[in-house]
C-alpha cells in the first residue's frame, strides 16, 4: 500500500527558487523555468515512486520530470509544466492510481524560525561553506524557518520570494528528516518571507500523523 505523505501543487515558480530546483543537485531529470507550475509528490514506501511516475507520465506526456529520487524511507517525484492545467490531470491520475487525496498527505509542521539581525562575518563565512544557493553577506538579516515534511520548504521558499522579491534565498533544504529555508535581507523583507512560509503552511490541508 502506497503512503501519500506529501502531495504540493506550486504555481508560477519565483526566479530564485526555479534556479535552485535546476541545479544538477536538484534538477536530475529535465530542469525547471521560472513561471513554471510544479507538482511534487512524496511517498512511502520509497520506490513505490516509480508507479507514482508511471502514472502521471502516461496521463500527460508532454510533463517534464525534474526530480526522481529514492530515500531509505521515502520516493520523491517533481513534474513542471508551463500548462497548469497538464499538471492536474497528472495529479489526478496519480491521486486515483494510489486511491488517495490531496488531504491525506501529512499537515506541515512548523518546528523552529528566527531572524537573526547582523548576521557577523564569522557566522557568514561557516554557513556558506555548506551553502546550496546565494552567498550570505555579513551584517545581513537570515530567517532560518524548520519544518516537517521536508518537501514543504519548496512551496515555503517559492511563497517568501513572492513576498519578498528582494531578499536572497541563501538554502533550502528540502530532503531529509525536516526542511530548512535560510533567506537574508532587510528585517522588514524576513519578517515579510516569515509571515507568508507561516500563511502557507498554515493553509495546507493534511493529517497529522
Amino acid at each position: 500500500m502506497t503512503e501519500l505523505r506529501v502531495y504540493l501543487p506550486i504555481k508560477d515558480l519565483q526566479p530564485q527558487f526555479a534556479a535552485y530546483l535546476a541545479t544538477p543537485l536538484r534538477a536530475r531529470g529535465y530542469p525547471p523555468y521560472e513561471g513554471q507550475n510544479s507538482l511534487i509528490i512524496e511517498v512511502s514506501p520509497a520506490l513505490s515512486i516509480h508507479r507514482i511516475a508511471d502514472l502521471a507520465l502516461k496521463e500527460s506526456p508532454d510533463m517534464e520530470p525534474g526530480i526522481l529520487f529514492t530515500e531509505r524511507q521515502f520516493g520523491l517525484l517533481e513534474l513542471h509544466s508551463d500548462d497548469p492545467e497538464e499538471l492536474d490531470k497528472a495529479g489526478q491520475a496519480i491521486l486515483k492510481g494510489i486511491g488517495a487525496k490531496p488531504g491525506d498527505q501529512l499537515a506541515p509542521k512548523v518546528l523552529f524560525h528566527d531572524i537573526i539581525d547582523d548576521l557577523s562575518d564569522q557566522h557568514a563565512i561557516i554557513l556558506n561553506r555548506s551553502r546550496d544557493a546565494s552567498i550570505l553577506i555579513p551584517g545581513v538579516s537570515l530567517l532560518i524557518y524548520e519544518m516537517a515534511p521536508a518537501l514543504f520548504a519548496c512551496v515555503a521558499a517559492n511563497e517568501a520570494e513572492r513576498a519578498a522579491p528582494g531578499a536572497i534565498i541563501n538554502d533550502v533544504q528540502m530532503m531529509g528528516a525536516s526542511g530548512r529555508i535560510f533567506m537574508s535581507g532587510t528585517h522588514a523583507e524576513m519578517e515579510l518571507a516569515r509571515d507568508a512560509i507561516t500563511a502557507t503552511l498554515e493553509a495546507v490541508k493534511g493529517r497529522k500523523t
